[in-house]
């Protein structure tokens, strides 16, 4: 169960190299990219610090990209097949979704649910988080625009209903979003999943990085260390 009270600030500083993980729960290349790095991560002792990185805000901005929410859809799903023959796992579901009455959702409400996760758990709980909507929202076609949903993920996950519901709506998790993409646009991010390298000692960007087999993350990672 994750703890609701304090963020975890112990994770030790084992590595000279931090990344930064700019990511949306309704992305499919995110849900490719997550478990590899999660993995190389943990192998090479780096901390990741997660960003939520919203495509679309709300309905109406959906409604400008893609014309209308019928064709949303369509067109997501059909990046969801080119992602589903990369996924590892081979669990992206896109009949199941094909198959639901609900609008595509845009990615709000689910970054907010992710920022109280970090709020309550710091960055172990959002990625923890983040991998269960990706989940529930690409493997079991569930509907992760809906805040029903959203709770009883983040209580499946161990947290507090009242806790998560009360963080999510705070101030400070509306303004972490909004700073989220604040830098992902002064440092010219347009598209995801992007994962910077930089150096901890100096903050210096060593590297940007895009969905790529665990293997060549790896070496590349090992390369930089």
């Amino acid at each position: 169960m994750h703890d609701q009270t304090h963020p975890d600030t112990t994770q030790p500083l084992v590595s000279p190299l931090i990344i930064d993980f700019f990511h949306d729960a309704v992305c499919g290349w995110c849900y490719v990219m997550s478990p590899r790095l999660r993995q190389v991560a943990a192998d090479l002792g780096i901390q990741v610090r997660h960003h939520t990185f919203v495509l679309q805000d709300s309905r109406e901005q959906m409604l400008r990209a893609f014309g209308s929410m019928e064709r949303a859809k369509r067109e997501i799903l059909g990046h969801w097949a080119a992602c589903a023959q990369h996924d590892d796992t081979q669990s992206i579901n896109i009949e199941g979704m094909q198959a639901q009455s609900f609008e595509y959702p845009h990615g709000m409400p689910s970054a907010l649910a992710c920022q109280a996760a970090y709020l309550l758990a710091g960055e172990q709980g959002h990625w923890d988080y983040f991998d269960a909507v990706q989940r529930a929202h690409l493997v079991e076609s569930r509907n992760i625009g809906d805040m029903d949903t959203l709770l009883a993920i983040a209580v499946a996950q161990g947290f507090g209903g009242e806790a998560f519901l009360s963080a999510m709506d705070s101030d400070i998790a509306h303004q972490r979003v909004q700073t989220d993409r604040t830098q992902a646009a002064r440092m010219g991010i347009q598209s995801i999943p992007t994962v910077l390298v930089s150096s901890r000692e100096t903050g210096q960007e060593l590297a940007r990085l895009q969905t790529q087999p665990a293997d060549m993350l790896k070496t590349r990672l090992l390369a930089l260390l």
